[in-house]
């Protein structure tokens, strides 16, 4: 949730003038979860509530939210039991999102950044991953897989762009993090925070942080299928292949960081090299309008991945509130079992989740239009959330084709 939010914020702070009059959605939308971070945060530095409900108990129910009645268990980090992780990225979402408000409501932006500081004060003092402190209440659906080092990294990288304290960059600095990365996801985030940081030095022409641009140009070099250091697949119709289980994730994640360094380098005509590779603005735009196409439909089968968009799309998605009847067609409640019969039928949803973007097809462009192809047709905020920065900037960039 918290990622999905910093990635909303980035899209507003980058490309809202793209978004036109969809702006005012997209803020509601990040209001909606920062007000709920406020909350989280408010008993610091004692707790940070990072969750609710019991998710194996969660998972053995097939039900409509309406008549959810699994345990509301309430989860919180702490000094004895740390999440630099969970904590990092909710310090992200809270800064990213006070330079949302900046303009348009100042009292709630100011909130929003001091609250931002007392949580990232929070998750460099007291250091763990919350997989580790809550254990089965994450694990195995949330584990955090890449530690909490990058999440420093991103948290303190939001707090430096909305703040412009030294501080914080001597922070990162001093973390000495030089894992090179070639994914970027809710788990792993520094990519993320090195393209954020890289905007510094070419935007701005900040000396200081041409290691950040060394380090984001070494992803793209990862990233790029032409680079002779490319360590990213392909699928045979031109999708990027990253990891089996809702690989989409990781398309809309990269494609936004793509479209964003594209952006950054067009700004002062920047270029720079993979090998023999010239790599231009539009080299990364190209790519990132390529992978936004293939979601969209544009490929041989012209199965869009958007559910509601264009003529064929996913309909058995992997969603409770979307493969159930409807409280209007359905009034009586459903228990947690008998909703598995609705997961397991042949019939399309009978409510379509419009807009949502699903997991996708596997790394030879098949895909199975089945609900417990949860890897495929699962959809998740975390992916759709890129995919609206990547869309203004393409409506910015090519027009509202």
């Amino acid at each position: 949730m918290a990622f999905t939010t910093t990635m909303l914020s980035w899209s507003i702070i980058e490309y809202g003038k793209r978004m036109g009059s969809h702006v005012a959605a997209a803020r509601t939308a990040v209001r909606w979860a920062t007000d709920y971070f406020l909350k989280a945060a408010a008993y610091l530095p004692n707790r940070l509530y990072v969750g609710v409900g019991d998710p194996n108990k969660d998972h053995s129910c097939w039900e409509r939210p309406e008549d959810m009645d699994t345990p509301r268990t309430v989860y919180w980090v702490s000094p004895a039991a740390p999440g630099s992780d969970v904590a990092g990225e909710t310090a992200a979402a809270l800064a990213s999102a006070a330079m949302v408000f900046q303009s348009t409501d100042r009292v709630y932006s100011n909130r929003l950044l001091s609250t931002a500081k007392m949580v990232m004060e929070f998750a460099m003092k007291y250091k763990g991953k919350y997989s580790d402190s809550l254990g089965g209440a994450v694990c195995p659906f949330y584990c955090s897989y890449s530690g909490y080092k990058d999440e420093l990294l991103w948290g303190a990288s939001w707090l430096l762009r909305a703040t412009d304290d030294t501080s914080y960059l001597n922070y990162l600095n001093s973390l000495g993090a030089n894992d090179l990365a070639d994914i970027f996801s809710w788990d792993n985030k520094f990519a993320g925070a090195r393209v954020l940081l890289a905007r510094k030095a070419l935007v701005e022409g900040n000396k200081s942080y041409d290691a950040f641009r060394v380090q984001a140009e070494d992803f793209m070099c990862k990233i790029l299928p032409d680079s002779p250091s490319s360590s990213t697949q392909y699928t045979p119709g031109g999708l990027m292949f990253k990891l089996s289980s809702s690989n989409l994730q990781y398309v809309t994640s990269i494609s936004f960081l793509i479209s964003t360094y594209a952006k950054f380098m067009a700004s002062t005509n920047h270029t720079f090299k993979c090998g023999n590779l010239l790599v231009s603005s539009s080299t990364l735009r190209n790519l990132a309008k390529k992978q936004v196409d293939y979601i969209l439909g544009e490929k041989p089968t012209k199965m869009s991945y958007m559910v509601g968009y264009s003529t064929r799309f996913p309909t058995k998605i992997h969603h409770r509130g979307s493969s159930l009847p409807s409280m209007a067609s359905h009034p009586t409640p459903f228990d947690c079992q008998q909703g598995f019969s609705f997961l397991n039928a042949n019939s399309p949803n009978p409510n379509i989740l419009t807009g949502a973007v699903v997991g996708g097809p596997d790394q030879n462009d098949a895909f199975s239009d089945d609900r417990n192809n949860y890897a495929g047709t699962e959809p998740a905020t975390y992916i759709n959330a890129p995919l609206v920065g990547c869309l203004a900037y393409l409506v910015g960039s090519y027009g509202s084709a």
